[in-house]
């Protein structure tokens, strides 16, 4: 397949690329500056500028394009920046899809667990509804935005958990910590964090680029843990303690509104979609994720 890729430099694009490549397909990317090979095609998603070859041929297009959740402080416009970001690049992409003689087959659209926002033990399937807060609202209108796709191209939107790597995302800031015996749990840590291995993202978004499935799709491990149970089954892989809790209220005194509705929330997501399907996870239990996670090999 030939896969156009917004967002191809952030955590789950590089690694995506990387696999697909591997895979045989060829993958071309999104970027905002000057392209440097022909695999790069120029665009301003803030805009609504985008280079319209980009497209010519290509059989499904993925959209990770949007500002960091978790990089500042929730601020009025950064909240603000956070929703444009997302339905900007995806109204481009759509735009662009329907501006095609041919358009892709699929159109694989990230969206996050946060569109369920703090749901307590509740088990969360696909059908499940939207949450309140921020983050349950950019997600539901940046699903809407994907569905803007011409007709007779397939949409998937991925709700994606909390992605477990060796380096950088959820876990960049709190590794460091726990590898030195300093770390502990968030708040009470009995909310749930619908976790995955960075490994499972990609081969959940490969998998979906040809399976035969439309709308939302549960990308987490079929195994749910609360943060008490993910903190120590790392600490463990590092034989480590991990007894230090960071209490709810100096966490909402340090960052606020996004402490609630990032670290504190709690989803008990259920990959339904996924399963159902037949994919095979790489790391479908947290023993597996911890130990993967941890070994640098």
């Amino acid at each position: 397949m030939r896969i156009l890729i917004a967002g191809a430099s952030g955590l789950i694009g590089t690694a995506l690329s990387h696999a697909l490549r591997s895979e045989g397909h060829d993958v071309v990317a999104l970027v905002r500056r000057a392209p440097s090979s022909p695999a790069e095609f120029q665009w301003d998603p803030a805009a609504g500028r985008i280079d319209d070859t980009a497209l010519k041929g290509a059989d499904a297009v993925v959209n990770l394009s949007g500002a960091g959740i978790g990089d500042r402080p929730w601020t009025r416009a950064r909240i603000e920046e956070l929703r444009s970001s997302r339905l900007g690049a995806t109204q481009t992409l759509t735009g662009a899809i329907a501006r095609t003689d041919t358009p892709p087959a699929v159109f694989l659209s990230q969206s996050a667990s946060g569109y369920y926002g703090n749901a307590g033990p509740a088990v969360l399937r696909e059908n499940a509804p939207a949450g309140s807060g921020t983050l349950a609202r950019i997600c539901a209108e940046w699903e809407a935005a994907a569905h803007e796709a011409p007709a007779g191209v397939r949409v998937v939107t991925t709700r994606t958990g909390v992605v477990l790597s060796r380096s950088g995302g959820a876990l960049g800031r709190l590794m460091p910590l726990l590898r030195l015996g300093v770390g502990g749990p968030l708040g009470n840590g009995r909310q749930y964090w619908p976790w995955v291995t960075l490994p499972d993202v990609t081969g959940a978004f490969s998998f979906l680029l040809s399976a035969p499935v439309s709308g939302p799709v549960n990308v987490c491990a079929p195994e749910s843990a609360d943060v008490n149970s993910l903190i120590a089954r790392l600490a463990g892989a590092l034989h480590r303690p991990a007894v230090l809790r960071v209490p709810a209220p100096v966490l909402r005194l340090v960052m606020g509104q996004l402490a609630d509705e990032l670290l504190l929330a709690s989803q008990r997501l259920e990959p339904a979609v996924l399963a159902a399907n037949g994919f095979q996870w790489q790391h479908p239990s947290l023993t597996e994720a911890a130990a993967w996670v941890v070994n640098r090999d």
